[in-house]
């Protein structure tokens, strides 16, 4: 990992795990780990993929919280990543979230300069529908709707590549369950979106303009209270003429350090990026939450 991304996660992103909010608050009630990690994009659930939880300790009698700074190397990209995610009476989410990827060399040979960097600013909303995912039938799992509202900030680089708009938003529709007596985590996820690499490289372009259906999934086992590794799956659909885009998935590990504190490692394959195919590597988060 390149030393910028070491520096991100050193970041005072962790204020919010200290004594002072703890007493603020009081003790929450959530189970460790059931409100998930932060996603690339903000929301509660996996690293690839939102989840029916909602973000923050909080029960449904009040007002929780969770911040992160994520850094993603790559073999030719970096991708350094904050949130946060507000949650009300485990009910709706509200979530923000900032992308930099930086090229590193391969900016100089698409003729935009050695480091060039996308940014994306991301605010997000979900809203649990029906269901928990952790108590009540062991078949109705929480259900919760969401959006993704995406705008890029370099909009003359993402048409100049072929999108067609700087900005767009992913709706979704996801079903999470913890199912106890075996320990397992399951999820699934519909979404419509019509994003490049993930909104990075725009919105639409000459091969497909529209929003398309995409599936996402994620599986993890319990090993214990405090830890929980599992994978995830994401469908990711190409717009652009210059460059192919490819499926993702990851295989992770997180780990309740305190009640407000998560670490996370991941080994990622994003496949290619921008006429760069084998783009895998690691993945690394800290969380906390209240």
């Amino acid at each position: 990992m390149s030393y910028r991304l070491v520096r991100l996660l050193a970041l005072p992103f962790l204020a919010v795990t200290g004594p002072a909010a703890a007493q603020q608050v009081g003790e929450p009630g959530k189970l460790l780990l059931t409100n998930g990690i932060s996603s690339v994009e903000g929301s509660a659930g996996g690293g690839l993929t939102p989840w029916a939880v909602i973000a923050g300790n909080e029960t449904r009698d009040g007002v929780g919280a969770q911040a992160a700074v994520t850094a993603v190397a790559l073999p030719d990209y970096d991708l350094a990543n904050y949130s946060i995610a507000i949650g009300l009476r485990d009910r709706l989410e509200l979530s923000y979230a900032r992308q930099s990827f930086d090229t590193n060399k391969v900016g100089g040979v698409l003729g935009l300069g050695n480091d060039f960097t996308f940014d994306q600013d991301i605010w997000g909303a979900k809203v649990r529908l029906a269901g928990d995912a952790v108590f009540g039938p062991s078949w109705l799992p929480a259900i919760a709707i969401g959006v993704q509202y995406k705008k890029n900030l370099d909009p003359a680089i993402v048409r100049a590549v072929g999108a067609r708009e700087r900005s767009g938003a992913d709706l979704y529709l996801t079903a999470t369950k913890l199912l106890l007596d075996h320990s397992l985590l399951v999820n699934a996820t519909v979404r419509a979106t019509k994003a490049n690499q993930l909104g990075l490289l725009g919105f639409g372009g000459p091969v497909r303009g529209g929003r398309r259906a995409e599936a996402e999934g994620s599986v993890a086992y319990q090993f214990s209270r405090r830890f929980v590794a599992g994978a995830e799956y994401r469908m990711k659909t190409g717009h652009l003429a210059f460059a192919r885009e490819d499926d993702a998935w990851d295989a992770f590990a997180a780990y309740a350090i305190g009640r407000h504190l998560t670490a996370t490692v991941a080994y990622a394959d994003l496949g290619s990026i921008a006429t760069v195919a084998g783009q895998r590597g690691l993945l690394v988060q800290l969380q906390g939450s209240f």
